[in-house]
């Protein structure tokens, strides 16, 4: 009888052995030090006008395809070993365009470039400037010419000829900026460019920022030299100086610039301009300092005279978004507001300024892809069926009706042809990769683009455990939802490590019904070791209306900590989570909310990673702190009771504070300061601080450098070894 029995245990041990053996392991090399478990996408895709082709980057050469069969029908431009294709953009007429090559990054969205124009019809290659790098360089209406930025001045190329109209003169670093914007508009208003052609061609409107007045931020590489290389660049923090903006109209038959007047308010934003249908009317957004009143003012450029085309007022703040669109007729325009609750899109009449709601009910509208002039229907992405995933849909601007594509459950985003006939629909879901196909404008399916099969496959291989979502009442009886991957069940008693992922910042979402990326596989490799790993979108995540996106004002950090703490509970009562071994991790917000966390809810979280974290709002940029905090004169207690410098006394668990020192976003003064209290508190803790990295802390072995440390750490703090 023993015998048998061993006999019985051998063999399913050989069993499992040869299935093991045929099983692919993930490997954090995998992950992160090489492209085998990235996600493909396509790029950016550029449509012909007309409607049945687009054009690809492909090496080092651009083709155009049709759209419907996927053949390749033309060799655009092939320039050899000329120059590297970067970007390229197409004039208006397509006959020209617009090659990007030699870029050199600035920060998260600016970089400057070389660029040339390609004449289809010469087979001519023309260089945009001759004299240095370009920024933003941009076609004229005809194609004829190309306006740039360079060394903060404005510049317009007659490439043909060979000719430079230099528009300004004035500019200079950290002092003047002409065409383009200062760090703060870059980051929280993604303004990059900041000019605007007239759509004849005959005028340019551009920003004038002047942040000689902005404190600088300084930082410090390290390249083996000597000494270390300084850097600095004006950042405006809570209460600081902001850049005073002018927004100038330059006349390209006249050769004069004038000033627009925008009030007797310089502490204001600009966050847009844009021109109407017309070239004689120009569209300023403006926005007060608090950012709870924003005015749409309407300049003519004839007369110099301006209205009020609308004004919104808000108690908490708003936001800005992309979604102002002039219709042909010159008499209105399609807004997206706040102002019933949620996010809707409205038509509002000029002349009148009263606006029309076209979209209605309990639900977002969380993007806006374009508007259809000639059918006279706007494209948008709703969150109806659940807040967790995206539904694409199109309302008339006549009579109100929304259609839904019928595209099945997940999240769902669109690329619109010019023509507006088809469309590039990607869905995702937390379990499926992302995929690509082509769509009518019914949402019938003609052809996949991309499916990614190779990270299904993957999927396979490496045996996955599903992501579930579940939802659960927390804090104040509040509905929250997360998701969570499992180990194989092999035996019930055991209880797991539980790694909880946030980010938490207001209007985002981790637990949409998408996939995750990189993390997704880092998540699956945890869950190999033993973990659990969740997550949960606490108060002030998206798609759940007005309300419960801006509850947090002026106490960010408050319920979000909360609505955590209270997902640990409740996540640590599952019979297969160990409750004593908790920890959580989190990246800028979420490095924040992190630390908040193990600090304030130190009976519950044995171990916390931070990267990036805001350690205090008052270290962090004016524009975004003072939307959600206000300023510190008038909002002290909100300040005092969410910065984790202050609770570093709290600190029971293990800590890892991580941090790049080039980050110019949540610069390291977070991580010093906060490295600062809690040795002032001795309390032990563990940092790793990344050399010349930015934000993001990626390139070369930085990533695969990161991830492992922060799992060893988990794998050491959470005790995995334990019974």
């Amino acid at each position: 009888m023993n015998f048998c029995r061993f006999s019985v245990f051998a063999f399913i041990l050989v069993a499992l052995n040869a299935d093991l053996i045929a099983q692919e392991m993930l490997s954090m090399e995998a992950i992160w030090h090489s492209d085998q478990l990235y996600q493909i996408g396509v790029g950016k895709l550029n449509f012909l006008k007309d409607g049945r082709h687009e054009t690809r980057l492909i090496g080092n050469t651009i083709y155009s395809y049709d759209l419907l069969s996927g053949k390749e029908t033309e060799i655009i431009f092939s320039p050899g070993y000329a120059l590297r294709i970067q970007g390229y953009q197409f004039s208006d007429d397509e006959q020209r365009i617009l090659i990007e090559t030699e870029q050199e990054a600035i920060y998260r969205r600016s970089k400057r470039s070389a660029f040339y124009v390609w004449d289809r019809s010469s087979k001519s290659l023309y260089p945009v400037s001759s004299e240095g790098k370009q920024m933003h360089a941009t076609f004229s209406p005809d194609g004829t010419q190309v306006a740039f930025v360079r060394g903060n001045n404005l510049f317009i190329s007659e490439y043909l000829s060979g000719q430079e109209i230099q528009v300004t003169t004035d500019g200079q670093p950290n002092s003047i900026i002409n065409g383009s914007s200062d760090w703060v508009y870059e980051e929280e208003f993604k303004l990059v460019r900041g000019f605007e052609w007239s759509p004849d061609g005959t005028r340019i409107a551009f920003y004038r920022f002047d942040e000689s007045n902005v404190p600088e931020i300084l930082m410090t590489r390290y390249n083996d030299d000597i000494y270390p290389e300084w850097s600095s660049f004006k950042y405006p923090k809570v209460g600081q100086a902001m850049s005073t903006i002018d927004i100038l109209i330059y006349d390209l038959a006249s050769g004069k610039t004038t000033k627009l007047d925008l009030g007797p308010i310089n502490d204001q934003y600009i966050p847009r301009i844009t021109f109407t249908t017309s070239s004689d009317h120009l569209c300023v957004t403006r926005l007060d300092r608090a950012q709870q009143e924003l005015t749409l003012l309407l300049f003519n450029l004839i007369s110099g005279t301006s209205q009020n085309i609308l004004v919104e007022t808000n108690p908490d703040y708003i936001s800005i978004h992309d979604h102002l669109h002039f219709l042909p007729d010159g008499k209105r325009f399609i807004w997206v507001s706040e102002v019933d609750g949620w996010s809707h899109i409205y038509v509002y009449n000029i002349s009148e300024g009263t606006g029309k709601l076209l979209t209605s009910g309990d639900w977002d509208v969380t993007d806006v892809y374009g508007v259809d002039d000639k059918r006279g229907e706007i494209w948008f992405q709703s969150a109806q069926e659940s807040p967790l995933n995206r539904e694409i849909c199109h309302v008339s601007i006549q009579d109100a009706k929304v259609d839904i594509l019928p595209f099945q459950s997940g999240f769902n985003e669109v690329i619109l042809s010019p023509s507006f006939d088809y469309i590039v629909r990607s869905q995702s879901t937390l379990n499926t990769p992302i995929f690509y196909e082509i769509a009518n404008r019914n949402g019938q399916s003609v052809r996949m683009l991309v499916d990614n099969h190779q990270l299904v496959e993957k999927q396979r291989k490496f045996r996955v455990q599903p992501v579930e979502s579940f939802s659960f009442h927390g804090a104040s009886d509040t509905l929250l939802y997360g998701w969570m991957i499992k180990p194989p069940e092999v035996d019930s008693i055991v209880s797991h490590p539980l790694l909880m992922y946030v980010y938490g910042g207001p209007n985002r979402q981790e637990a949409a019904n998408e996939w995750i990326g990189q993390y997704y596989w880092w998540f699956q490799y945890l869950v190999s070791k033993g973990f659990v790993v969740a997550a949960v979108d606490g108060r002030g995540s998206g798609a759940r209306g007005e309300h419960f996106r801006k509850m947090t004002t002026l106490q960010l950090g408050h319920y979000e900590t909360i609505d955590q703490i209270a997902a640990a509970r409740y996540l640590g009562a599952q019979s297969d989570i160990d409750e004593g071994r908790i920890g959580i991790f989190g990246w800028s917000y979420g490095g924040y909310l992190s630390t908040l966390c193990l600090l304030k809810g130190n009976d519950v979280f044995r171990a916390g990673i931070a990267v990036a974290p805001v350690t205090n709002w008052k270290w962090y940029d004016a524009i975004y702190t003072e939307r959600y905090m206000q300023t510190i004169e008038s909002n002290p207690i909100g300040y005092a009771e969410n910065s984790p410098v202050y609770f570093a006394d709290q600190l029971k668990g293990d800590y890892l504070l991580i941090h790049g020192m080039a980050d110019d976003n949540v610069h390291f003064q977070h991580s010093a300061e906060m490295a600062r209290a809690l040795v002032t508190a001795n309390k032990q803790f563990e940092t790793s601080i990344y050399i010349n990295y930015d934000h993001n802390i990626s390139g070369g072995n930085a990533q695969l450098h990161l991830y492992t440390k922060m799992t060893d750490f988990l794998i050491r703090s959470l005790q995995l070894d334990e019974d």
